[in-house]
């Protein structure tokens, strides 16, 4: 896909996400990615590159056409009347000597124009070019390839953004609703303490207090974290005046993909950027090692080239002894060699794209090696990650029943402050880890994706 047609599906993206967005009033995670890509100047600037090494090939193949060279001028010279000989004299019969009135301004003054030219095409390289046009191709698919790797950074910023809002919001609205829930026990016993009835003392009214507390403190991180999270999410979509309401009213775990260790490694040898990259910048350097030692040989070039120059005060001289710089028309068809050559010079450039090159078989050898072990790694983390959401979904609910009976019995003067408060913790703490491991979960889904290359 070309520079324009993309720039016109991104601009298409954002016009339509934008829509939905007014239309719907709610920004699902895949509108919010799309929003993204289309937005972010990031992306614009390593397309930017593409451009330019597109550029750099255009350069390579002009490089194989007629080449233009041009020079004019115009002057002031002395006049001259008369011919070749003294006083002027066309011709000499005897012993004659030629004018030596150069700098002189006997005759006036001349304006002096004057032109020369050359029209060549290489004929020959002995694979200068060829290798230079390939290596500048090759440059065209690293940086295309910068560009995917570009977007996908930007994707898990949003994924990162869209759940991490999800999550703190929903903290948030665990600890209101503990809170509330606290609130209610202190005000129960702040009456019974007042009526002095109910099994209740003072240490447990500052036991809730100091609940209280810190529950505040941790109302205010989470609230911090949403407004965090919001303002990053209308960054990254180009909407930062914009009021956005999330489709998601929940953080909810993705589905866990169904692709085997082996398959998500198979994926990754296959669509990887980097792997796409290391496979051009090996032709690439070959191509430039190839033509750093072609610079040795020479260029053979045909075309045709000529000089005119004309001074309206000046008589000609058609001498065909004497060239005359003032007053003359030349042209002709040809044909060379232009060889320049350094040896000591030349041996240490090619040294030099050698090493670049086998430097970067070595960093291919690496990356076929590191790559597979990133997916493995990807791959474990994930499964554990979703293993530890069953396990916390499981404390989570329990704790929830603990903190619910423990809140009726003490309703009922047969708990002690302490005992709501220990269930209220457990239950935020074992909630909230629920919450962080379902985030953590579905970041790392889409890490999967991106490590296997399949995410954009």
């Amino acid at each position: 896909m070309n520079i324009d047609a993309s720039r016109f599906i991104g601009l298409w993206a954002l016009l339509v996400s934008s829509f939905a967005l007014q239309a719907a009033d709610s920004l699902s995670l895949e509108q919010a990615i799309a929003m993204a890509l289309a937005h972010d100047p990031r992306i614009e600037e390593k397309k930017a590159f593409v451009r330019q090494a597109e550029g750099m090939l255009q350069e390579a193949e002009g490089s194989e056409g007629f080449r233009y060279m041009v020079d004019s001028f115009l002057a002031v010279s002395t006049g001259v009347d008369g011919g070749f000989y003294e006083d002027g004299a066309d011709s000499c019969s005897g012993n004659c000597e030629p004018r030596d009135d150069l700098y002189d301004a006997d005759d006036g003054l001349s304006l002096w124009a004057g032109l020369t030219f050359a029209i060549v095409k290489p004929l020959a390289t002995f694979g200068r070019l060829d290798n230079y046009q390939e290596a500048a191709q090759k440059n065209i698919a690293i940086k295309q390839q910068d560009v995917a790797l570009q977007r996908d950074v930007v994707a898990l910023q949003v994924v990162k953004a869209y759940y991490g809002y999800l999550t703190a919001r929903d903290s948030r609205l665990l600890l209101e609703d503990t809170r509330r829930r606290l609130t209610g026990a202190l005000e129960l016993v702040e009456d019974w303490l007042q009526e002095d009835s109910g099994n209740v003392s003072q240490s447990d009214k500052y036991a809730l207090q100091s609940g209280l507390g810190l529950i505040d403190n941790f109302l205010a991180e989470a609230s911090s974290l949403e407004k965090i999270a919001m303002a990053g999410l209308k960054f990254l979509t180009g909407h930062e005046d914009s009021v956005i309401e999330l489709a998601d009213r929940r953080i909810k775990p993705v589905e866990l993909p169904g692709e085997s260790l082996d398959e998500w490694i198979q994926l990754a040898l296959e669509n990887r950027s980097e792997f796409k990259q290391v496979e051009a910048g090996l032709a690439a350097r070959r191509a430039l090692v190839e033509a750093t030692r072609a610079d040795e040989k020479p260029i053979v070039f045909a075309g045709v080239a000529g000089s005119l120059a004309y001074a309206p005060d000046r008589d000609r001289l058609d001498n065909p002894h004497v060239y005359d710089p003032f007053n003359h028309v030349a042209a002709s068809p040809l044909i060379g060699m232009r060889w320049q050559f350094g040896p000591g010079a030349h041996e240490g450039r090619v040294a030099q794209a050698q090493a670049e090159l086998d430097a970067l078989v070595h960093k291919a050898s690496f990356a076929r090696e590191g790559i597979p072990f990133q997916v493995r790694e990807q791959y474990y983390t994930m499964q554990a990650k979703y293993e530890a959401i069953g396990s916390m979904r499981k404390s989570s609910r329990a704790a929830r029943r603990w903190m619910i009976a423990a809140y009726s019995d003490f309703e009922a003067g047969l708990e002690e402050a302490d005992d709501i408060i220990n269930a209220l913790q457990v239950y935020v703490l074992a909630y909230a880890e629920y919450l962080r491991a379902v985030n953590d979960f579905n970041n790392l889904v889409s890490k999967m994706k991106s490590v296997s290359g399949v995410f954009q």
